[in-house]
């Protein structure tokens, strides 16, 4: 992570119930109450889904609050957003997600030079058995670092 990159929001869930192949930045087309809320740390991410239609990539089912000054220019919080990437990153985002049964979920949302950016991933979801084993694996690992940490 850049030092000019902030962190606001991010999917916990996703890196649980999923096993991430890869990610992207890509950026979002928000409306000003939308950006405004955002910067209050008002979003979650965790339901959050990307879906290729007609050539464009949306973002459904991330929750972005209402402004509190928003007045009656305030925005759906549930609406689905357009994401920002080129035709052939969409294309292989499509190609990818159709044919090998894949998914896009939003990871992570922060902000790079002033802009919100969102870090979207290309995953594979996880049985209960995978997820029980990385688990124990990360417990191993915390496990491992307490006993070095003792040591030392």
């Amino acid at each position: 992570m850049a030092e000019s990159e902030r962190s606001i929001a991010v999917n916990r869930k996703a890196l649980h119930d999923y096993e991430v192949l890869s990610s992207l930045e890509v950026g979002l087309a928000l409306t000003g109450t939308e950006i405004k809320s955002i910067r209050e740390g008002r979003i979650n991410l965790r339901e959050g889904y990307v879906r290729v239609e007609g050539g464009e990539a949306w973002l459904y089912n991330t929750h972005i609050a209402q402004y509190a000054q928003g007045n009656r220019f305030n925005h759906e919080p549930l609406r689905k957003r357009k994401l920002l990437l080129h035709r052939s990153e969409i294309d292989e985002l499509e190609r990818e997600t159709t044919q090998k049964g894949l998914t896009l979920v939003p990871l992570r949302m922060y902000y790079k030079r002033g802009r919100a950016k969102l870090q979207l991933a290309l995953v594979r979801g996880r049985k209960s058995y995978d997820k029980r084993e990385a688990i124990a694996e990360r417990d191993v690992q915390r496990d491992i670092a307490r006993a070095l940490r003792r040591d030392a």
